[in-house]
């Protein structure tokens, strides 16, 4: 247990990029199992770093069979409840997988006409560089001309498993899996 235990720290630590909040055109949201990333993001959005808020994710690996909504409507209740107007929320509520967030988050707000030059893109703590690497991988639109920072909601390793995202030993296994996948990714990963 206590190496294992180790070994998700070190994973959470490089997972985690330490990018600086700034101002952004939009607040991009990747749906998860873990409500916290919806209540950080609201949180995100009142202290005004940027206009707007999309919520990304249909149900996933995760979420399916264990929520009867799509992981985007819940988030979007989250932000409502914690005074975000619905009318500064975008909802894309079919993505299944990181690189769908992107893509159909990307025609989402192309459809509203919102400008993408800057985007605070808001996941997990230990999905930091996996939704890095996807996004400069996935997005259509210039990414060399796109100011991107990730963000997760500030939580240590240790005080990350609760009774909703389950134990510890199942956040290890998860990054161990994601860890695998990076393996396969190009080395966009940098911060």
């Amino acid at each position: 247990e206590a190496e294992h235990v180790k070994l998700g720290k070190m994973i959470w630590d490089y997972m985690r990029m330490g990018h600086e909040l700034k101002k952004s055109d939009v607040i991009l949201v990747f749906g998860s199992h873990d409500r916290r990333v919806a209540k950080y993001a609201s949180e995100l959005w009142h202290q005004g770093w940027a206009p707007w808020l999309v919520f990304s994710g249909g149900l996933g690996n995760l979420t399916e069979g264990v929520w009867d909504r799509p992981e985007a409507d819940i988030f979007h209740d989250i932000a409502v409840a914690t005074g975000v107007p619905p009318d500064r929320i975008l909802v894309e509520n079919r993505a299944t997988n990181s690189g769908q967030n992107v893509l159909l988050s990307y025609k989402l707000l192309q459809e509203h006409n919102i400008p993408t030059k800057s985007i605070i893109l808001v996941q997990k703590p230990y999905m930091e560089r996996r939704a890095y690497a996807t996004f400069m991988r996935q997005w259509p639109g210039n990414v060399q001309e796109t100011s991107l920072c990730v963000t997760s909601p500030r939580i240590r390793f240790h005080d990350y498993a609760n009774e909703e995202v389950g134990p510890m030993k199942n956040t290890v296994e998860i990054m161990l899996s994601d860890l695998y996948r990076k393996s396969s990714w190009s080395m966009v990963c940098t911060s």
